[in-house]
């Protein structure tokens, strides 16, 4: 009984690690990107330039590991929020996306497969 127990945690762990938090996949990216102050705020708080919230520091969080690993553990609704911010981020500040890529993808192998895996 004892080891049921204990594979059936072991097993909700393992589970509940395949994605990162749904926390805050209600974020309205759209008006983040739509907004060049509050773009420029995401953008400041990612490549260390200015102060983080909590939502930001969230996202900020997993950014590298999502980055590198072309969100094999975002949800659905994150997929869709870091495409619409990089592209917000590309088209509306390309010299801040480039400063991005390079904070996150310096040796520039991993924006093009997620990119694909976001797409």
């Amino acid at each position: 009984m004892k080891l049921l127990v204990i594979l059936s945690t072991l097993v909700v762990l393992a589970v509940g690690q395949g994605t990162y938090t749904a926390e805050n996949d209600d974020l309205d990216i759209d008006g983040i990107v739509n907004d060049p102050k509050k773009l420029q705020e995401w953008f400041g708080c990612f490549v260390d330039k200015s102060p983080c919230d909590n939502v930001q520091l969230s996202f900020k969080a997993d950014m590298p590991e999502a980055i590198r690993e072309a969100c094999a553990k975002c949800t659905t609704a994150q997929k869709g929020i870091l495409k619409k911010f990089l592209v917000g981020l590309e088209e509306k500040a390309p010299a801040d996306y480039e400063v991005f890529k390079k904070k996150y993808d310096s040796e520039n192998k991993y924006i093009e497969p997620l990119k694909k895996a976001i797409a």
